[in-house]
């Protein structure tokens, strides 16, 4: 892999963009390979079945809504109902608001209802009874559930190394890979349970771990035993390339058999050094996309962060943007050549031409280094003879980093050449990022130029180091070892823990004097016996021996899992020593453990920091039309937003707090907002041309931002998002409030802002009463300051963390339930944002929980997989959701 990161190539090419419309683009001499994208070859309408995921949504509210439908998830394959297998994840608790956010269709797999795995069930006959048993109460459950119609059964998952294996709960040690008739038999009954009890259930199968060539034995038996799956489903885990030539082997059987085509689901995807870097995710996506075939996200690590998409409930990494960017596509895919068509691990893509919309998309990445994106048969009476490109960045952030919206690289005006092609040169890709690219006509509307700023990336590996208990840890995960976790350069560095002197030392060489943004890239694991007492490490860092700071570097469910912890530094021009350190002669020594992977170094521009655009044109429309004729628009058009019709958009905030969110418009009509499924009240958006700016309070990491239209067409241009001075929010300290019954106050975490409430919860009597005070009416903000390291004992390789509730009430009134998500220690606080209502004056907080039935209202789980108890709640800030204008 790559040292450093640059976009030098991409940059200058934005330079001359902002200054003229620059002449018909040429292929690069330099370029190292082509990709080809055909927007004259249509293969077929958008299908977008990449988004799936296997146990990613814990329950409602983890992840947030926002991030859910941003996610734009299509298949869920989650755990029975009351299953035993891992907290959370149940199948009539998930598929609320999966359906509610966009999803499609929950896959339930029934053989979760067991503990285990291989799934822990008697052998024999009594085995199959009382499998027929549970089948039949999740049968009826889900009829009972509203949600018949989103749910498709899964009846056996990986039978060849379950009950139809040879291992320890085999129904009879025998193999059906080598005698099927035993499996055929219990799919067979099992099959004709399920349509007995519902004529009208979607039944999957047979799940194996590979596609077997056993497999089309499986479906000859079906055909002739009228037991033929709705959706045939198997695993791909190794490597991307072998999705194309699994789906096309598997459709060589149904033409041979004379069967379907059947939708295929392949519900278990991409091992733990694909997940969370979108340069690797590009490359499944393509070839499910190729295949038009739906598939779910493989789940190794935890349950309810979208299978390594996002960090908390409402944070998204790299991932997640590579998957709103390929939500968000519409129309036909075209033909995308690739320089190693089908190959794995080289530079691969998808693209999209909506003719409607007059718009091309196109997601690709997966090399280092110079590549061509060559776009051939643009139609002129689609973009005119010039089109707008826009080119932005999906960075890898690591499993649990949060990222911010995809950086702008390009926007630019480009002719379109005498054949019919435009070409684009991408100069310094990384291979861990992906790319999106945006085509629009380009007659109108004007462009500002990009100005990308100085960016560096340093190997923790490549730094000096002086004490001792250093070490190079690695190779971390690769091509060839897919089961470890993906890490820069793939090495790391470890030292900085208790008792040591160790301190790396980056030499850095920087353009110019200014501030700079630096991420450190960092793994601690919260069991590790140096951690445990603590929680986050602490380590030092240093500019030249000077500007001392002390870090508190996160921790998670494992080693080399990455999040980053970021901060700012005074620079001049010219070469500098920045150092990590174990201790400061200042500020004291180092508590924990902690391997680094790398350091990252940008420039701060002031004329952008903290600010963000957004176009109405690349928003995700509902019923909303693009105009291309509006000649002093940003970017190439505007939205126009009529009564019922809308635009959304996908804000991203680095921490909760009031932003000035400025509508740009032509007028033309009137529309509302909503934000965070919320509508804003007192806001209306339109009337005469201008900007409009309205101080609202954003959450940290996502914000899902929709304009409705309400009369006329309002001419919707852009969404900005700026800094904005407000009053401080009301802060309350835990401390102050009054506990009742077993709830108490602690002072046992360093890590806290002051004392911190435990034991809420295990009954109404054990809780929690906090006053704030607002100072007018109406809707606010709450963010709540909490830990919760609770988990339960997992029985294979997935760490079982258990999200906790509490049930909050307003003023004595109705309680809102509220999900927390893990965050791995107790000393570790992380902040929710939960919408109220508050009169002015003084209001109540109370806080309780209880430990929630099974789906029956009188069972209960026994192997603590939910919480009796609320989140420690160390702080609470209440501030209005609208802002001072």
């Amino acid at each position: 892999m790559v040292q450093r990161r640059t976009v030098r190539g991409i940059a200058l090419t934005a330079i001359l963009a902002s200054v003229a419309l620059l002449p018909t683009a040429t292929t690069s001499a330099a370029a190292a390979s082509t990709l080809t994208i055909d927007l004259g070859a249509s293969t077929g309408p958008f299908h977008g079945g990449a988004a799936g995921s296997l146990y990613g949504v814990y329950g409602p509210g983890v992840p947030s809504n926002a991030v859910l439908a941003g996610f734009y998830p299509k298949t869920l394959a989650t755990k029975a109902q009351d299953g035993p297998q891992h907290p959370g994840a149940d199948a009539l608790e998930v598929v609320g608001p999966f359906v509610a956010n966009g999803g499609r269709d929950v896959y339930i797999y029934m053989t979760d209802i067991y503990r285990g795995f291989p799934y822990q069930r008697a052998q024999g006959q009594a085995g199959r009874d009382d499998f027929r048993a549970k089948v039949q109460a999740q049968v009826r459950q889900v009829l009972a559930s509203g949600y018949r119609d989103h749910i498709v059964y899964v009846p056996f998952n990986e039978p060849e190394g379950n009950w139809y294996g040879t291992g320890q709960y085999s129904y009879n040690n025998i193999s059906w890979l080598a005698d099927p008739r035993h499996f055929f038999e219990e799919w067979k009954q099992v099959y004709d349970l399920i349509r007995d009890l519902d004529p009208k259930a979607r039944i999957a199968g047979p799940n194996t771990s590979v596609l077997y060539d056993q497999v089309k034995g499986f479906l000859r038996y079906c055909k002739a035993n009228n037991c033929l799956p709705d959706v045939i489903t198997w695993h791909e885990l190794s490597s991307p390339g072998v999705v194309r030539s699994s789906v096309a082997k598997y459709r060589g059987w149904e033409r041979e058999l004379g069967i379907g085509p059947l939708p295929i689901n392949i519900d278990e995807y991409a091992f733990r050094y694909h997940l969370s870097v979108p340069g690797q995710m590009i490359q499944w996506m393509a070839a499910f996309e190729e295949s038009k075939v739906d598939a779910d996200l493989a789940y190794w690590n935890i349950d309810g962060n979208l299978n390594d998409s996002t960090a908390e409930a409402n944070k998204g990494n790299g991932q997640w943007w590579l998957f709103n960017a390929y939500g968000q596509m519409t129309g036909d895919t075209v033909r995308v050549t690739p320089p190693a068509p089908g190959q794995q691990y080289t530079l691969q893509g998808i693209a999209t031409l909506d003719r409607g919309k007059r718009q091309a998309r196109a997601i690709f990445g997966g090399a280092n280094g110079t590549a061509d994106v060559r776009l051939t048969n643009v139609d002129r009476k689609v973009f005119g003879d010039t089109v707008y490109a826009s080119v932005r960045e999906i960075p890898w952030t690591g499993q649990v980093g949060d990222s911010p919206e995809p950086a702008p690289l390009l926007d630019t005006k480009l002719r379109i050449a005498a054949d019919g092609s435009v070409s684009l040169p991408v100069n310094g890709m990384n291979e861990m990022s992906a790319y999106q690219l945006i085509l629009g006509p380009g007659a109108n509307g004007t462009t500002t130029g990009t100005n990308i700023p100085w960016r560096r990336t340093y190997e923790a590996e490549n730094a000096a180091h002086t004490g001792s208990g250093w070490s190079r840890n690695g190779p971390e995960g690769n091509p060839s070892d897919v089961s470890k976790f993906a890490t820069s350069g793939t090495y790391n560095v470890g030292g900085l823990r208790t008792g040591s002197d160790v301190v790396l030392s980056f030499d850095v060489d920087v353009p110019q004097t200014g501030i700079y943004d630096l991420s450190v890239f960092s793994s601690t694991y919260n069991k590790y016996a140096s951690v445990v007492p603590q929680g986050p490490t602490n380590v030092f860092l240093r500019v030249d021996g000077a500007q001392p700071q002390e870090l508190r570097l996160p921790v998670s469910y494992g080693w080399v899992v990455w999040d980053h912890t970021d901060t700012r530094v005074q620079l001049s021009a010219g070469r500098h020593t920045i150092t990590l350190a174990a201790s400061d002669p200042q500020l004291g020594s180092t508590r924990g453990d902690a391997i680094i992977d790398k350091i990252d170094l940008t420039l701060v521009d002031p004329a952008t920091d903290r600010r963000s655009t957004y176009e109405a044109e690349y928003a995700d429309l509902a019923r909303a039309r693009i105009r291309y004729d509006v000649a002093d628009s940003s970017g190439p058009g505007v939205a126009a937003i009529g009564p019922g019709s809308s635009a959304t958009f996908w804000v991203h905030a680095n921490q909760d707090g009031h932003a000035l969110v400025s509508f740009d418009h032509f007028g033309g009509g009137l529309a509302s907002v909503k934000l965070n499924g919320q509508n804003v009240n007192g806001v209306t958006i339109g009337t005469r041309r201008g900007t409009q700016p309205v101080p609202l309070l954003l959450s940290a990491g996502i914000n899902q931002l929709t304009v409705t239209g309400i009369v006329g067409n309002l001419g919707l241009d852009r969404v900005r998002t700026a800094p904005t001075v407000q009053s401080a929010p009301v802060k309350v300290e835990a401390e102050t409030g009054t506990v009742t019954g077993e709830a108490k106050v602690s002072n046992d975490f360093s890590f806290a802002s002051g004392s911190v409430v435990t034991d809420v919860g295990d009954g109404p009597a054990n809780a929690l009463t906090m006053n704030v005070t607002a100072q007018r009416p109406g809707q606010h903000i709450l963010v709540i300051r909490y830990a919760n390291a609770q988990e339960s004992i997992p029985t294979h390789y997935n760490p079982d963390p258990v999200t906790r509730h509490a049930d909050i009430s307003i003023n004595g009134g109705t309680p809102q339930r509220v999900q927390f998500p893990n965050t791995f220690h107790f000393n570790q606080f992380r902040d929710l944002t939960v919408p109220v209502w508050l009169n002015p004056g003084t209001n109540t907080v109370k806080f309780t929980s209880q430990e929630l039935p099974d789906w029956d209202g009188k069972t209960y789980n026994q192997y603590g997989q939910r919480s009796k108890y609320a989140p420690n709640i160390d702080y609470i800030t209440v501030a209005p959701l609208r802002g001072q204008s």
